[in-house]
């Protein structure tokens, strides 16, 4: 039934995805709009300090929050979308139709996680084991993931062989190459065997075996092993909904500076997910968030468009990868540091007390 001129009736804001930038949109509308969440599963997790928990499982009871705890107004629906029409996002688990007025895109990237928190938990305590019990240990990709699980192996376990194997020219492509010097110059000072222009073929290893094959013909003895490549956008079931001419060629969703997806007028799109030309970081996807709430606000006030806010895309290459507890790597736009100040800045806490102030939690109370 059509909504009757002037009616009060409170628009339907439904958002897909409860990451870094679906949980603080979902936060930040849920006192103006009937808001209803659609994620995989039932937390949301602080992504930059996942890498610590794996070497300090405790640090998962803060960084991984169940969406109850600072949702108190949403509908919370744990299930995968698999479409979308111009009324509804269709659910897989029953066929179930969420209707909604104005729908939000912030599905990431595919990370393969549980459902539940304490699952989730359980998770980082066997990856604690795994490297615990290994003497050698074998990093699979040189990007920020393996650069900072390295760092965090070789300060906690100095003991153990570490060998990291990327198939680039230089680690972490995605900032400039003084960075990515200085985090290569720390990590053998760690006595972290770096090896460049080469891969690992996973598909030839024998069950049990712990010899690894490098595409020049290496072999690298190790215990255990963490693949830390990329992990593919979570934006192959759009390419079956409406939303399908809306990808460009990377699987990304293309928005106009309003955040708004192209060709839709009252569905956005936020965070990685997005072919905005800046480098996907954390605090870009919040800051996604922020002003796409704002203009949804316009839409549910019924105000002009002329209110809306603009995204300016980050033009600043700002980058910090810890390394270790303490010591970091941090590329600004005119310069790079590496030491105890980056490390101050994030590698201490990793930004999780502030990450749970912002939704609305004290930065140390755990709540299970």
């Amino acid at each position: 039934m059509a909504e009757a001129p002037g009616s009060n009736k409170r628009k339907k804001v439904v958002v897909v995805g409860g990451g870094v930038a679906g949980s603080l949109i979902a936060k930040t509308l849920q006192f103006d709009a009937d808001v209803a969440l659609i994620d995989t599963k039932e937390y949301f997790e602080i992504p930059w300090a996942g890498l610590r928990a794996m070497v300090e499982p405790p640090v998962a009871r803060r960084s991984v929050i169940n969406h109850k705890d600072y949702l108190s107004s949403v509908v919370l629906i744990i299930s995968k979308a698999v479409n979308v029409t111009n009324a509804e996002v269709i659910l897989e688990d029953d066929g179930r139709q969420v209707p909604y007025d104005i729908l939000v895109i912030a599905t990431g990237h595919a990370d393969p996680v549980p459902r539940t928190k304490p699952e989730r938990l359980h998770q980082y305590e066997k990856e604690n084991e795994k490297i615990k019990g290994a003497q050698s240990i074998l990093i699979i990709g040189g990007g920020p993931t393996g650069v900072e699980l390295a760092g965090e192996i070789a300060v906690d376990y100095p003991d153990k062989k570490v060998t990291l194997v990327h198939n680039g020219s230089r680690l972490m492509e995605f900032i400039g190459p003084k960075a990515s010097k200085k985090a290569l110059t720390w990590l053998k000072s760690r006595g972290v065997d770096v090896k460049l222009n080469q891969s690992v073929d996973l598909q030839s290893l024998s069950p049990g075996s712990r010899s690894y094959q490098t595409s020049s013909g290496e072999t690298i003895e190790a215990d255990v092993h963490f693949v830390c490549t990329g992990v593919p956008l979570s934006s192959a079931w759009l390419k079956d909904t409406i939303l399908v001419s809306s990808l460009d060629s990377n699987g990304r969703l293309m928005v106009d500076e309003h955040l708004r997806i192209k060709g839709h007028q009252n569905k956005f799109a936020i965070g990685d997910i997005t072919d905005i030309k800046e480098i996907k970081q954390g605090y870009l996807a919040q800051q996604h968030a922020e002003k796409a709430a704002k203009n949804i606000k316009v839409i549910l006030a019924r105000e002009s468009e002329t209110e809306f806010v603009k995204y300016q895309p980050s033009s600043s290459a700002i980058a910090i990868v810890s390394l270790g507890r303490k010591e970091g790597v941090a590329q600004f736009p005119w310069f790079t540091l590496i030491g105890r100040i980056p490390g101050y800045i994030k590698s201490k806490d990793l930004f999780v007390g502030k990450t749970r102030k912002v939704l609305g939690l004290s930065p140390d109370v755990v709540a299970d």
